[in-house]
């Protein structure tokens, strides 16, 4: 999959990320294997596991370097994010593993798959 070009506005940049249906979450785990995290695909939370998905298709596990893009595509919650931590625990994610917390193994979860 191609890198986008994040633009300011998260809602610009959910319309260029893959669609997510047939999706039914993102699991996130850590070295030992465990499941650190989990996206549902549900409502206030699709935004999220639309970034997570591209991020998985870009870069397979989410690095520093898949940290830092996705906080360019969630765009002005990044910002958010930065003045209210807690308010978006998606977005938090990406900022410690930019800063230099563990990279996280991304598996998808098919709505098919249960």
């Amino acid at each position: 999959m191609t890198k986008i070009h994040p633009v300011p506005s998260f809602r610009d940049n959910l319309r260029r990320l893959p669609p997510i249906e047939g999706l039914q979450r993102i699991d996130l785990i850590d070295a030992t294997g465990a499941v650190v995290a989990t996206i549902e695909n549900a409502p206030g939370k699709q935004g999220s596991l639309a970034v997570y998905q591209y991020l998985k298709l870009c870069f397979g596990d989410l690095n520093a370097d898949a940290a830092r893009h996705g906080l360019e595509v969630f765009a002005e919650h990044t910002a958010d994010a930065r003045t209210r931590p807690g308010a978006h625990p998606n977005v938090d994610r990406l900022i410690a593993i930019a800063d230099g917390a563990d990279a996280l193994r991304i598996e998808s979860v098919a709505t098919n798959s249960l």
